[in-house]
């Protein structure tokens, strides 16, 4: 079955005669029902219209929130307490605010390492990759902030540590810091400046992800296979994959519900349910899991046991925080880069046995990063984020580039419907 765009025929008159006017209703209707997909897609290529729903979740709950909330210093914690205790059902748009920021990572994170698996980053869908990336920082900056705003001490000393990072940058580091902070220290003017970024910043990311859209439209979904297609591998969106995301979602809901009801806390910390003191440092200052991974990374250069070679860095003026500064900052840039890293021609995991192997290799160094971030550093600890740190690096510049160009992929199909509907004569891969 093959199918094309084409205008859609309204039966309501006022649509008609909206939309010859106004045609957004036919560049809806082409973008996302008739829009060709490839007919083999599976249940991995859910978490895109996932991700689009939690960020609607976001928006929706923090707007109300926002109509609550005092942003200062002497009453932010408080305006938390009276969202909880006396707005109608607060309790309840708190809890999905708040796991919705975990429940959108999870999903982000899970559409970036599929996107990892079957090679959705390579050519002609390098600039898809770059969007969701820089979707991810977007996310990543207005978590920070939103994860300040309740002002308890861990808020307070995460946010005290999170920005001092900056002074670490030679020259305009304490410049910044001050700028970011709106004084000498993390107080009111800071307070007002998160709050202001991060009700903004979700439809700064409402624009991007719209990029990512016409991005995505440009050149059509990748799929498990990773070859090209034809007009025949392609099915209208709707209702095949409208009918999919919808299962897709119930089964969502059951678990995002789960943690909204039954372990409402679960993914925070104890410590944000204590006012904020600038007197009293928590005895383990730990960011939301979410950032775990960076932080390990950041926190890898501390101990110089491993990494004796960064202590010559101090010569150039990149000291031990510096290196860390970076090195996180590069976990994420090295994203950036990856379609020129990866010389394989060949998509699909499935088809590329050394890389699928390196692939569960990067996914375990990944989920041992998030342990080590959460962990009190100890030099065990430490020397486990420095290896697992150091792979990380390793697997992107080193190891990535080189099964590009040594690497044997098995042969590709001759399309996506061969290996389901016979024997396959199949195409050497190039």
């Amino acid at each position: 079955m093959s199918v094309e765009t084409s205008e859609p025929v309204f039966k309501n008159g006022v649509l008609r005669w909206v939309d010859a006017r106004l045609p957004v209703l036919s560049w809806g209707y082409n973008e996302f029902m008739a829009y060709p997909a490839p007919r083999n897609l599976n249940y991995w290529w859910n978490f895109g219209s996932l991700a689009g729903f939690c960020l609607i979740v976001q928006i929706m709950t923090g707007l109300v929130l926002s109509m609550h909330y005092n942003p200062s210093a002497a009453g932010a914690f408080q305006s938390v307490e009276h969202i909880m205790r006396d707005v109608n059902y607060g309790w309840l748009l708190r809890y999905v605010h708040a796991n919705g920021a975990s429940m959108f990572f999870i999903v982000v994170y899970i559409h970036i390492f599929r996107g990892l698996y079957y090679g959705s980053y390579k050519a002609p869908r390098e600039l898809l990759w770059m969007l969701g990336v820089v979707i991810l920082l977007l996310m990543m900056a207005t978590a920070f902030m939103g994860y300040v705003l309740p002002w308890g001490q861990m808020s307070f000393w995460g946010a005290t540590v999170i920005t001092n990072l900056f002074s670490a940058i030679p020259l305009v580091g304490e410049p910044i810091v001050t700028w970011l902070w709106g004084g000498f220290s993390v107080d009111d003017p800071t307070l007002n400046r998160f709050f202001s970024l991060h009700f903004v910043l979700p439809f700064v990311i409402v624009a991007v992800v719209f990029l990512h859209i016409l991005a995505l439209h440009q050149f059509g979904s990748n799929n498990p296979v990773g070859i090209d297609l034809t007009k025949t591998d392609k099915i209208p969106f709707h209702p095949y994959y409208t009918v999919k995301d919808l299962f897709g979602l119930s089964i969502f809901l059951i678990f995002f519900g789960f943690f909204v009801f039954y372990a409402p806390d679960f993914l925070g910390h104890a410590d944000n349910y204590v006012p904020a003191n600038p007197l009293q440092t928590p005895p383990h200052i730990v960011p939301e899991w979410y950032f775990l991974p960076f932080y390990a990374i950041l926190r890898s250069t501390v101990f110089e046991k491993l990494f004796a070679p960064l202590a010559l860095l101090g010569y150039v003026g990149i000291d031990a925080k510096l290196a860390g500064v970076l090195l996180m900052f590069s976990a994420i840039a090295v994203l950036f880069v990856l379609p020129w890293l990866d010389g394989s021609k060949v998509r699909s995991a499935r088809f590329r046995p050394i890389y699928k192997w390196v692939y569960w290799l990067l996914l375990i160094d990944v989920v041992i990063l998030t342990w080590v971030g959460g962990q009190v550093p100890t030099d065990r600890v430490v020397w486990i984020g420095q290896f697992a740190a150091l792979y990380y690096f390793v697997h992107f510049l080193v190891i990535i580039p080189l099964l590009g160009k040594f690497e044997r992929p098995r042969p590709l199909p001759e399309s996506i419907g061969k290996p389901v509907l016979g024997r396959a004569r199949l195409q050497p891969a190039e």
